[in-house]
């Protein structure tokens, strides 16, 4: 039961996260450096996310919504599970600001 959860969790709320990522980092041409530091980071930071939608289902469901329909941008989602993405998301920070 516990795979089919993770399974859940990597689907709704990691991979839209990740894809996310990699969507702005491209359009806005950002160097690999920094998109394989924030890509590192998704990945360090999926078992934190993974325990916290574990113990927070709510928290999951809610987050993965947000992104969903833009109410909340991902890198927030993810500096909240995982404050150690924080350094990696600043330095990504102006190529995942939308464009005027």
């Amino acid at each position: 039961m516990s795979e089919l959860i993770t399974f859940l969790i990597s689907f709704f709320l990691i991979n839209p996260l990740q894809a996310e990522f990699s969507d702005k980092l491209a359009a806005a041409r950002a160097p690999q450096a920094i998109v394989t530091q924030l890509s590192d980071c998704v990945v360090t930071a999926t078992p934190a996310l993974i325990e916290r939608a574990f113990s927070d289902p709510w928290w999951a469901a809610s987050s993965s919504f947000s992104v969903w329909t833009g109410q909340a941008s991902p890198e927030a989602i993810l500096v909240k599970a995982a404050p150690a993405c924080g350094a990696a998301v600043e330095a990504a920070r102006p190529f995942l600001a939308p464009s005027s």
